[in-house]
């Protein structure tokens, strides 16, 4: 929403949007109750690429190819590694 306010003339209310939902995504991670933020992170990082190439298809109308897909995919198959795999 930042880049659309900055660098494609958006009114001012679509970057303070963006800035709340940074905000946001920054503090809502601090709230999780799984024992490692590290981890946490990785996988909000993951759902953050698949968010973005969703925000690419719906908002700016860029539809995503199949390398797009593969991609996202691989990256949730890694967020359920991080989160997932059996540890001691």
């Amino acid at each position: 929403m930042i880049w659309l306010w900055l660098r494609e003339g958006k009114a001012y209310y679509w970057g303070i949007g963006g800035g709340i939902a940074l905000a946001l995504y920054g503090v809502i991670a601090t709230f999780q109750s799984f024992p490692s933020f590290g981890r946490v992170y990785a996988a909000y990082g993951g759902v953050f690429i698949v968010l973005s190439v969703l925000w690419g298809w719906g908002i700016d109308r860029k539809t995503p190819d199949l390398y797009d897909w593969v991609g996202a995919g691989i990256c949730l198959i890694g967020v359920a590694v991080i989160l997932l795999a059996p540890r001691q």
